[in-house]
């Protein structure tokens, strides 16, 4: 582990530090603050940048205060030395997660270089985008964007960011509010349409600008994105079992129900005919009736 003074004033070293203090692994601090051990590991070694929100969740779960994750104040607090007077930061903001309906889409609290970028990305491509476009959209200057994001892979691995804390919260928010395998099953593919039709951009540039990153920031998202994955995995081997029908093409069938609700960006549109409820609700049954459980019959588990 490096100890330069760099090292030890981040962000990201103070979270480390204030979570080892608070006793707590990487996967059960990422478990509160209901992210992804990849994406909290990324935070811990200034690989992407913390939002305000984020901060305040982070004091939240690592008893501490974003006063000193930022550098601000010299107690970092969790081993019980004083704090300052004073309100306790809480998570408010809508991408908080866990005090959060994973039905309800408020509209996304985020800057606006980071929502001219997502735009400039959805239309233009993210090669077809330059920091100076992204900043006339925003209505900035080009050193006012800099000052924000040093470039626009840091825009691209936020976006994404943003997209796979959401979907986790909102995935594993649905799951504890079903009582069986199937039904739980049935959460997290409404949950996983809902949010490719809600939150259609992300979702876009989720799908089409993998390719654009960085290898070790790709390599990050997809180990986040095949957690998701392992979850469906669980929860269709349950309900198969739960219903006595073969597993043998599971696998397979979590593929492409992954694969229906992340190609409705493709062709969904929020004036269409069908509402992202809708939508949602017949993905559940499509998922339901590719494994060849019958949506009628008893699941008591």
């Amino acid at each position: 582990m490096h100890d330069s003074n760099e090292d030890r004033h981040s962000a990201g070293a103070r979270v480390r530090q204030a979570r080892i203090a608070a006793g707590l692994s990487l996967r059960a601090a990422a478990q509160r603050l209901e992210i992804s051990p990849a994406t909290l590991s990324a935070v811990e070694n200034d690989k992407t940048g913390i939002s305000i929100p984020r901060l305040r969740a982070l004091a939240a779960v690592l008893g501490t205060t974003v006063a000193w994750l930022v550098g601000e104040q010299e107690s970092p607090a969790p081993d019980g030395t004083p704090r300052p007077s004073g309100r306790r930061e809480t998570m408010t903001e809508p991408d908080a997660g866990p005090n959060n309906d994973w039905r309800k889409f408020p509209p996304l609290d985020i800057d606006p270089v980071l929502a001219a970028a997502i735009s400039s990305f959805v239309e233009t491509g993210y090669h077809g985008a330059t920091m100076r476009s992204i900043a006339r959209r925003a209505g900035m200057s080009v050193p006012g964007v800099y000052h924000h994001y040093r470039d626009k892979q840091q825009l691209l691995v936020r976006a994404l960011d943003l997209t796979m804390n959401e979907l986790h919260w909102r995935v594993r928010t649905a799951r504890r509010e079903a009582n069986t395998g199937r039904a739980r099953l049935s959460h997290v593919v409404e949950a996983l349409a809902l949010f490719h039709t809600h939150r259609r951009e992300l979702a876009f540039i989720g799908a089409s600008e993998m390719r654009s990153l960085t290898q070790d920031n790709r390599q990050r998202i997809t180990h986040s994105r095949n957690e998701l994955q392992y979850i469906l995995d669980e929860d269709i081997d349950t309900a198969l079992n739960k219903a006595n029908l073969t597993t043998s093409r599971a696998r397979m069938a979590g593929r492409a129900i992954t694969t229906m609700c992340t190609s409705l960006p493709q062709w969904f549109r929020l004036d269409g005919p069908a509402t992202p409820e809708q939508i949602a609700a017949e993905y559940a049954g499509f998922a339901l009736d590719l494994l060849g459980i019958r949506t009628h019959e008893s699941d008591t588990t």
